[in-house]
């Protein structure tokens, strides 16, 4: 290793017709490091003008586009040569834009363009990460997100409904993503925990056409969470109880109990005390599942330990936990075995289901 970092190695490797391919390829991965976040801050600016939403009707030139946005055409040329080398869009040869595949697609998944816009804090806060790193930033995320540090901290009704809000746009393929690894066929009564609006326990009882779910979560989550159930196909199999997991027993009754997006939020001491809470409410052949994102463990993978991670240093509270780390503190909390189930999507979400065995 050290012979590849001295300057003049990587001179003659560039050079070296058996080597130059390699050192092309390992200094176009070096650069597009170091331009990522010249990216996202295009992916910003595409969200805010809208710009993937005009073109769902058809091929504009970067001038009509320009007229639409307020802004020069000069520079929404050079936006979308920046979104078409990002392959999101596509440019004919009379200079008119169109959607490709990825920005389509882009513009299709729930929630990600408000979790774009959101970054808009993340950034701030990663404005000096060797700060941040060192616990000296007051940061804008530990804000937006104040129900980690205690039901007290999220009472407010205005509050509750700014994060639940961007929860609930993003939570829906989050769902899909989980009910199709995991089994729930023989769950008869599902409670998720820290569930929000009721986005998951909603859409677990559409598949399950038996299943009853609880959502329990705080109490200014209640109003927009009972909105969503009365407007439910569901709607006589769903039900909220108000309650914080820290302070409140969990309701009775659940044969599984759900974590969606739950324990990352978390430090470590917070988390032992729901498991072990989980635990002591699921009767025995209850079942636990956790869905989130989680890290790679002994082999890092970029969405869990690089985006994720600084997320929630951001938050100032919790971590990225790996699968087989969440398995051991459920096997702490009581819990006999622990299967995981790998996602098709990592970046999106990772499940496991941990058994309370019988006796």
């Amino acid at each position: 290793m050290r012979l590849i970092a001295r300057p003049g190695f990587q001179r003659w490797a560039s050079a070296f017709p058996l080597t130059r391919g390699t050192a092309a390829k390992d200094g176009a991965e070096l650069f597009d490091l170091v331009q990522g976040f010249v990216k996202s801050q295009v992916l910003f600016a595409l969200v805010e003008l809208r710009v993937l939403h005009r073109l769902m009707d058809g091929a504009l030139s970067a001038d009509a586009l320009a007229q639409m946005s307020g802004m020069r055409t000069d520079r929404m040329e050079r936006l979308m040569m920046a979104a078409t080398a990002m392959k999101l869009t596509t440019r004919d040869r009379a200079g008119r834009y169109s959607l490709a595949r990825l920005g389509a697609a882009m513009v299709g998944v729930p929630g990600l363009e408000d979790m774009i816009r959101h970054h808009e804090a993340f950034y701030r806060d990663l404005n000096d990460p060797v700060a941040l790193m060192r616990g000296e930033v007051d940061t804008e995320l530990s804000a937006f997100w104040p129900y980690v540090f205690g039901a007290a901290n999220a009472t407010d009704p205005e509050t509750s409904k700014r994060y639940s809000d961007l929860m609930a746009r993003s939570q829906q393929i989050v769902s899909a993503d989980t009910l199709a690894v995991a089994d729930l066929k023989r769950t008869q009564h599902l409670l998720d925990v820290g569930g929000g609006y009721g986005v998951f326990a909603e859409a677990a009882a559409l598949k399950h056409r038996g299943m009853h779910a609880t959502v329990f979560d705080l109490p200014a989550v209640k109003p927009n969470a009972r909105t969503l159930m009365e407007r439910s196909q569901a709607k006589d199999r769903l039900r909220f109880v108000p309650g914080s997991f820290r302070d409140d027993p969990l309701p009775e009754g659940a044969d599984t109990i759900s974590l969606i997006r739950v324990l990352y939020d978390h430090e470590d001491q917070t988390v032992e005390a729901l498991l072990s809470k989980i635990f002591d409410t699921l009767p025995d052949g209850g079942r636990l599942l956790v869905s989130e994102p989680m890290s790679g463990g002994a082999k890092p993978e970029v969405s869990g330990d690089v985006y994720f991670s600084f997320y929630c240093l951001a938050m100032q509270t919790g971590t990225v936990r790996s699968a087989a780390r969440i398995s051991q503190m459920c096997k702490a909390a009581g819990f006999t075995s622990v299967q995981i189930h790998r996602s098709r999507r990592p970046f999106v979400t990772t499940s496991l289901m941990a058994l309370k065995s019988n006796g």
